[in-house]
């Protein structure tokens, strides 16, 4: 694993990695403390999640522009995880960043990134999705100013909705005025720089309404006081480990999953494909160092990310200057942060919530076929009333189940014809196994215990009149069959021998052979009637034809 910190320093690209570094690293204030609120902790822990998160991912992350945030999934399983039930709440969100960040390394080290490939699209268009939603719905009480109560999000929207006559008019306005800022500058030039501005006059607002009005808009300082300074570091709860484990868990799987997008959409400074695997272990160490510093979980942010790549970002330090620039608006301007309009930053993390919903996904999802739009379905269904940690886990198994199931269906049985001038014909099977006939079969597809059923389906009949029949299944290709599929060909083995028919299988790999033994389907036959295949493609097939031949013959 390289590791050259010479390399992040150029007088060449110095100047555009300090402009990308100021850009991201203003955007990224109002961005964390909309992340802190989302996830329903201190807004500064979002604050510092950013910053310390994005600076311990860089040192070691593959891709030099992946910025790692707090990012809004993770926000808001966070806000599942129930930390108002511990002892104490702030430590047990640091000690679930840092935990975050072992399962990150652990899965870098065991090399885990391939199995992020796994994760069907339907799964992540349904979680996503329900994410967007979720974003919007969970900001509706900061954004009208009545404080909703339920046990999750719906239930909350509908207390919102029936308590219209509670909310508060100035609260409104901000938040209005802030969603009009960003989506009136976001398809300008100006680009994310338009959340800056518009917290940034929907607090203006805020300040002057509640001088003027005698309004009570929420700002960040009366939640929580703002430091003029950067926190000390403190050390995670142990006893805290075992209630934090599953909220872990889903959190490593949230972030690796949006970190291998940003690996697989974000170039890196050499133009080489990034390692996944080392850019688990940066977001690892990304986790650890947020939670040590007072920090909530973080992860691969495609936003981010590609903002510091569109600011003209050249190497890695423009994350160095961006973290760096905000430390020195935590250090300068920590008055003027505190005076943050809570339904500005609600306003802004509803924009963002909007625009994760991606109605052509959804429709590409739709088109490919029932089984996928019942699993986006069900996973979006399931992660708008679920705790969020436990949506992941289940949208995890709908994959896994998704993928048998797709696998399953893909087997299919072809009979192939052998010409006299060498060549081969495929065709769909004949219905019923031929009397007096050499019959070959070619399965295609993976042969695991749940395709059983469909493979069995596809094989022809056997009848009174398919007497006298050979028939050759060839397994060229396949290289395993599970004991179902030989407990299949037994059955078929036995309807042959029933009907003075016989059976034949041409094999290339010595597993498959073996297996074919373990399950008993070569003693079943003979081990004369189990043909090995070679290095010559069909060599093993046309001796078992030659014989199949001779013994009709005889």
């Amino acid at each position: 694993m390289a590791f050259h910190p010479r390399t992040w320093f150029s007088r060449k690209t110095l100047r555009k990695d300090a402009v990308a570094g100021v850009i991201l690293g203003i955007e990224a204030v109002p961005d964390g403390l909309a992340a802190g609120l989302l996830a329903g902790v201190n807004p500064l822990a979002g604050l510092y999640g950013y910053l310390f998160g994005m600076v311990g991912a860089a040192a070691l992350t593959s891709s030099a522009f992946m910025a790692v945030q707090a990012t809004s999934a993770m926000a808001l399983v966070v806000s599942d995880a129930e930390l108002g039930t511990l002892p104490d709440p702030d430590r047990g969100l640091f000690t679930l960043a840092i935990l975050t960040g072992i399962v990150m390394v652990v899965a870098g080290f065991l090399r885990g990134g391939r199995l992020i490939s796994f994760v069907p699209t339907a799964v992540m268009t349904g979680f996503v999705t329900a994410i967007g939603v979720n974003i919007v719905l969970g900001q509706l009480s900061n954004f009208t100013g009545y404080q909703a109560e339920g046990p999750n999000r719906l239930l909350k929207t509908i207390d919102v909705f029936l308590h219209i006559g509670q909310w508060s008019i100035p609260s409104l306005i901000v938040g209005a005025i802030s969603v009009l800022v960003i989506v009136v500058l976001l398809p300008t030039r100006v680009g994310s720089m338009g959340l800056v501005v518009a917290v940034i006059l929907g607090s203006v607002c805020a300040v002057m309404l509640n001088t003027w009005v005698n309004s009570t808009v929420v700002l960040l300082r009366d939640i929580v006081e703002v430091p003029r300074g950067l926190p000390a570091p403190v050390l995670p709860s142990i006893a805290d480990v075992p209630a934090l484990l599953i909220p872990a868990l889903s959190l490593a799987f949230i972030g690796l999953v949006q970190g291998a997008a940003v690996s697989a959409g974000i170039p890196t400074a050499d133009g080489k494909r990034a390692d996944a695997n080392r850019d688990f272990l940066g977001q690892g160490l990304g986790n650890v160092v947020s939670g040590l510093f007072q920090g909530m979980p973080v992860g691969g942010s495609m936003s981010g990310s590609s903002l510091i790549v569109q600011a003209g970002a050249k190497t890695r330090l423009s994350l160095f200057i961006a973290g760096a620039v905000m430390a020195v608006v935590v250090f300068v301007a920590a008055d003027l942060v505190s005076f943050v309009a809570m339904p500005a930053l609600a306003g802004l993390l509803m924009v963002v919530g909007w625009r994760a919903v991606k109605p052509s996904r959804i429709y590409s999802v739709v088109r490919s076929g029932a089984l996928p739009t019942a699993i986006m379905g069900v996973t979006f269904g399931l992660t708008l009333i679920i705790p969020l940690q436990f949506a992941v886990l289940v949208g995890v198994g709908l994959g896994v189940i998704l993928y048998v199931a797709e696998q399953s269906n893909s087997v299919r049985v072809r009979a192939v014809h052998l010409a006299g001038d060498g060549r081969m014909r495929e065709s769909d099977p004949p219905p019923v196994v031929p009397p007096g006939e050499v019959l070959v079969l070619q399965p295609y597809g993976s042969l695991f215990f749940a395709s059983a059923p469909v493979f069995e389906r596809q094989l022809p009949d056997v009848s009174r009149e398919s007497s006298g029949a050979v028939v050759i299944v060839r397994l060229r290709g396949t290289d395993e069959i599970g004991l179902s599929h030989v407990e299949v060909l037994r059955r078929f083995a036995h309807q042959l021998r029933d009907a003075d028919s016989t059976l034949k299988v041409v094999a290339s790999e010595e597993r498959v052979i073996a297996q074919l033994a373990a399950g008993g389907l070569t003693a079943d036959i003979g081990e004369d009637n189990v043909y090995r295949g070679s290095e010559w493609v069909g060599e093993g097939l046309r001796r078992a034809y030659a014989d199949a031949l001779t013994e009709i013959e005889a």
